[in-house]
């Protein structure tokens, strides 16, 4: 990871779900801020981060669209999205607009986090 503490925001509906992403990513040394639905996650990332982890479907704005509009607007922030109606379209889909990954629910949390970590050291490396 960085050497500076990393910014990340992760946006779910879900409450459970939320809390332990955050909990898990604060553990790791992440500064986290929290989304919980589309539209708070679009508000929040002018805010600027390091690493955005999103729930597929949530109410108002998808997580998938909300990346969309990001990258049209020239955004780079690496994106993971997550889901629980991961299908081949939808994979297809996230990897044309520029995701990092997508994890299906239910995933291994350690999966998750090598990701994150790879995704915050690549932007780390980036920025030196």
């Amino acid at each position: 990871m960085p050497p500076f503490p990393p910014r990340v925001l992760v946006a779910e509906d879900d409450h459970e779900m939320r809390s332990l992403l955050v909990a898990t990513l604060r553990r790791d040394g992440c500064v986290v801020e929290e989304a919980v639905d589309g539209a708070d996650l679009l508000a929040r990332l002018s805010a600027g981060f390091d690493l955005v982890i999103s729930d597929v479907r949530m109410p108002g704005l998808t997580g998938l669209e909300v990346l969309a509009r990001l990258r049209r607007a020239g955004g780079s922030t690496p994106f993971i999205l997550i889901t629980a109606f991961g299908d081949a379209d939808l994979h297809a889909e996230a990897r044309r607009v520029g995701t990092a990954t997508v994890f299906d629910k239910p995933f291994d949390l350690d999966d998750l986090r090598t990701v994150a970590q790879i995704s915050l050291a690549r932007r780390g490396a980036s920025r030196g």
